[in-house]
């Protein structure tokens, strides 16, 4: 598997991609939306950005391979799809409607698969999903993607350095496409999780930042549980795929699968100590709420006691009855001692008792 960037791509990587991106488009094509193509004959990369109509020509010769990838198509384009390939009609509706769960179907010409790309946006705490749909024929590998926010030139550049394996056909294009979504995935777990332990210092930081925190919390919360929605499923989608019956993925192969299956199982017990990390991080961030309103509850109640002895004190004296020291400088002085030495002693008491 190869291994997430540390931070973002480098200028020369992403030029790379956009230059390998766009050799791949067709200037001619039946469909308004955006095609890509590529062929490969006997593992090697022979052809790019060749009309869509030829395909069904090139299929003809089994040791041709094709890639084909539409970006947000519509019905009459997918329509394409059906006339070249022979694809079910309930598999091409399903790639137009938006929002489905991470799956594996299987139909008698061919399989349809469902994933999404995700990358975690550390600033917001929003998670950005790009749902990716996928038939997979014995020669062809097909993808339609809603947007551009799955980059298809990191995958073309994925293929293209590992070019030992393209004589393995469909599965080493799936491949490549499924190790690029499930690293994307596992470093939006992993981007979650710093962002998880970055709110947990700010949870116990000098300056109170309760709303703040929680703002923080539920964003995240709800980023994790998107995650986790198209994670999760990924499991049984690769190792459907690894079954010897589908024909897909064969034993030169396996270990590569292997390893995107493994990748999948760590990011989705991730999920799962993120959640219960993100439990954690709200009860502690209400238990500190409870902890704060009661030292401020006891600090007033200290201050409203030493209060109330000057208040009685100045009640008494203030009655308009004689008593001890009534009218005299002495009933006056005895009454501020009264206050401050009250007042003195039981701030000693309160400050030593931690109420103040």
């Amino acid at each position: 598997m190869t291994p997430p960037p540390p931070g973002l791509p480098s200028a020369a990587g992403s030029r790379r991609q956009e230059i390998e991106a766009a050799s791949a488009i067709c200037q001619i094509s039946p469909t308004r939306c955006q095609a890509r193509t590529r062929l490969y004959r006997d593992g090697k990369l022979e052809l790019e950005g060749f009309p869509v109509a030829d395909i069904s020509e090139y299929l003809a010769d089994e040791s041709v391979t094709i890639w084909l990838d539409l970006r947000d198509p519509d019905r009459d384009d997918l329509a394409v799809l059906s006339q070249e390939f022979g694809l079910h009609p309930l598999a091409v509706e399903a790639a137009l409607h938006h929002s489905q769960r991470p799956r594996l179907d299987r139909y008698p010409s061919h399989l349809f698969l469902t994933a999404y790309g995700a990358r975690l946006d550390t600033g917001t705490g929003e998670l950005a999903t790009s749902e990716l749909a996928a038939f997979i024929t014995s020669q062809a590998l097909i993808t339609v993607r809603t947007d551009d926010g799955l980059d298809i030139g990191a995958v073309l550049e994925r293929w293209d350095d590992n070019p030992g394996l393209a004589t393995f056909g469909v599965g080493y294009l799936l491949y490549g496409l499924l190790d690029y979504i499930v690293d994307g995935q596992f470093e939006a777990v992993q981007s979650l999780d710093d962002c998880m332990e970055e709110l947990e210092d700010r949870l116990f930081g000098d300056v109170p930042l309760g709303l703040q925190v929680q703002r923080r919390s539920f964003q995240l919360r709800k980023s994790l549980v998107q995650l986790r929605r198209i994670v999760i499923p990924m499991g049984e989608v690769v190792s459907e795929l690894m079954r010897p019956d589908l024909r897909i993925v064969g034993d030169d192969l396996m270990p590569y699968y292997q390893d995107v299956y493994d990748q999948v199982l760590r990011a989705a017990e991730w999920t799962d100590s993120l959640r219960d990390l993100m439990t954690s991080i709200l009860e502690t961030n209400l238990a500190i709420q409870g902890n704060r309103l009661n030292i401020i509850t006891k600090k007033v109640t200290g201050w409203a006691a030493i209060i109330a002895v000057p208040t009685l004190v100045t009640g008494y004296f203030g009655m308009n009855v004689p008593y001890p020291g009534f009218g005299a400088k002495a009933g006056f002085a005895a009454a501020v001692a009264i206050i401050v030495v009250a007042g003195l002693v039981l701030y000693l008491i309160f400050k030593r008792q931690d109420w103040l």
